[in-house]
This record gives C-alpha cells, structure tokens and sequence, in this order.
C-alpha cells in the first residue's frame, strides 16, 4: 500500500502557487523585471485571484515581455509602444468586472505614452498599472529613458543632460488616487504594494525601480541595485488585511493610520518618523516628491491616497452585466433608432 501524497500548499481557491506562473523568462539574468513577475504570482496567489478574472496588458520594450512570465491562465494583450493605455481602457470597459494588470517600463510610460498614461489616469480605469523603471531603454541596447539621472553617464551612449521625469509626480498631477513607489530588490514591500493596488478601485500606479544590469547598474546610478538598497528611504511601513479576515493591530511606537479600500480590505499604516509623510495629504504628497528630486533621495512606500473619485466604468454608467456579455439585440441600435437619430442631424 503506498501512501497518499502530501497535501500541497494551495490557497483559498486550492491552487498551488506554481499554478500561477507563466512561460520562462528570456530577460537577462539578474533583471528587476523578473523579481516583480515573482511578486504579482505572490500577490494574485495570497490574494486568490481566480485567472479568468485577470487581463494583462502592456506596450513595448523589455518590461512588456514580463506578463507573458506570470499568470499564465489569464487574457492577455500586447499592445503597441506606449500605446497599452487605449487598450486597456477599451477591454476594461467592455468587462469592468476583470482586473487589470498593465505592466510599462519607464520609456513606454515617460517618453512616447506619456500623453496615453495622463488621459488614462484622468478617466481613473480600474487597473494596477505597475511602471518597471529602469532609466534606460534596454531593448535596444541601452540609451537614456526620460526617467534617467541628470549627469549619468553610460559606456555607449554618453552623458544625460536632461532633467528626469517622475513619473508618481506626474500620476498625482494627474489626479491618479494611488501612487506608490518600490524597488525590485524589497520583494515584500512590492508584494503587499500589489496586493493593496488590486484592491483599489481605479487607476493604481506602482512605480518600481527596476535595475537593468546589463546597461544601467553603475553603482552611482539611481537605478541601481548597489544606490538602492543603500538610500532606500522608507515613508511608511504597512500591511495590507483582506477583508475576509478578522482585524487585529498591534500599537507600536509612532501614529498608526488605517485606510479603508473599495473592497473592504484595509491598509495599516505605520509612520517611521513622527515628522514623516501622511499619504492621504495631495499636497505633502508633491511636497515630498520635489523635496527628494532636488535633494536625490530614494523615496518608497505608498505616497499618495485618495479613493474618492468614482471609476471610469462608474462615470460612464456602464450597467452591471459586462458589455463583452450582451447579446447583439441589446447592443446593436434598431434602424427606426437610428433613422431617428439622422433625422434630428438634418
């Protein structure tokens, strides 16, 4: 008689965190791009995210090769170069109930879809909207993104003398209601970031450094492994409760803030420092943005917080059964509706 096979450790759905992954990577060895996918298995897995309820989405470059290594299972779209934000917008308003993964890098987001990325986020669609920010193109063998240090120097392609863009700056300017900020190599703090930005109803960006160790991983650059982990300034610490379990909080030392999401699941933040950043304060929010560009400081942690605005698909009126669902009577005008309409043009 032999005996029955130990039982694998399955979420709340039964599935096995391998049941998350996707194909294999062909990213370099060492990418940041390769930890975040690691993380959003973690995330979805915790989370219970059933795969058919997910559409990822992405551009052009190195990161928009990265849905194609998680959630295998799931829809999935790869769009034209910055143009991921159209896309997005169309398949999450024909089926709002999905959630959206878009994954971007710094030049498919800051260079040619800048324009996408602000009129996505004035229409808040609900989706995570996860920028892999690495300063450089990579794709095509490593010039300067408009993310890039002001002075950095690269063996190829010379010095940078424009000033970067930031693009959590440009997301509040933008009236996005959650912007964080994380760094590839603190793999828990990106998992519990995600987790908090599925749960959020309306455009999260998460705006992740991401070292490109093939052509931007000098030590003195900002986007660096080595500048990372050695000036990472954390604004605030939090852990992320799902809604399906009960709410303990332990006091610690310095002032304790929960967050209620749409969902009901909450975010527990603590402040580091008395005199440190209050999230769901817009103006503190740009205040500590600029003060870290003029000063080159390495902000993480949730910047900005407001669930306040109602969703695209909400703005719209769009009606509960999806419109990807509707059968072609419900959708299609009559012709006595549309003769009706060219009447009163005439």
């Amino acid at each position: 008689m032999t005996a029955p096979a130990p039982a694998r450790n399955v979420n709340v759905i039964g599935l096995a965190r391998t049941d998350y992954k996707g194909l294999p990577t062909t990213l370099c060895a060492g990418c940041g791009h390769n930890s975040i996918s690691d993380k959003i298995i973690d995330a979805a897995w915790e989370l219970g995210l059933r795969q058919d309820q997910v559409i990822k989405l992405s551009g052009i470059g190195c990161s928009s090769k990265s849905p194609a290594y998680f959630l295998g299972r799931s829809f999935a779209f790869n769009s034209l170069h910055g143009r991921m934000p159209s896309v997005a917008t169309g398949a999450l308003l024909a089926n709002h109930t999905l959630y959206g993964i878009g994954v971007s890098g710094d030049g498919d987001t800051g260079s040619i879809g800048l324009g996408q990325f602000k009129h996505m986020l004035r229409r808040n669609v609900r989706m995570v909207y996860i920028i892999e920010n690495n300063g450089v193109y990579g794709l095509t063998k490593g010039q300067f993104s408009a993310t890039a240090d002001i002075g950095q120097e690269l063996k190829y392609v010379g010095r940078n003398e424009l000033p970067p863009i930031d693009l959590c700056l440009e997301a509040i300017v933008a009236e996005c209601g959650f912007v964080a900020r994380s760094f590839a190599g603190d793999p828990k703090h990106v998992t519990a970031l995600i987790k908090a930005a599925l749960s959020y109803k309306g455009t999260a960006v998460l705006d992740i450094i991401s070292p490109c160790v093939t052509f931007n991983d000098k030590d003195d650059s900002t986007k660096s492994y080595v500048w990372g982990k050695a000036h990472d300034e954390r604004i605030n610490d939090f852990t992320y409760i799902a809604s399906q379990d009960e709410i303990f909080i332990e006091q610690a030392e310095g002032q304790v803030q929960e967050v209620e999401l749409h969902d009901g699941s909450k975010i527990v933040l603590k402040k580091l420092a008395p005199d440190q950043h209050d999230p769901t304060d817009k103006i503190a929010a740009l205040r500590l943005l600029e003060e870290a560009r003029a000063n080159q400081q390495f902000i993480t942690g949730l910047i900005y917080l407001d669930g306040r605005r109602p969703d695209l698909a909400e703005v719209e009126r769009v009606v509960d059964t999806p419109l990807a669902w509707l059968p072609e009577a419900r959708i299609r005008p009559s012709r006595a509706s549309l003769d009706e309409i060219m009447a009163g043009m005439k």
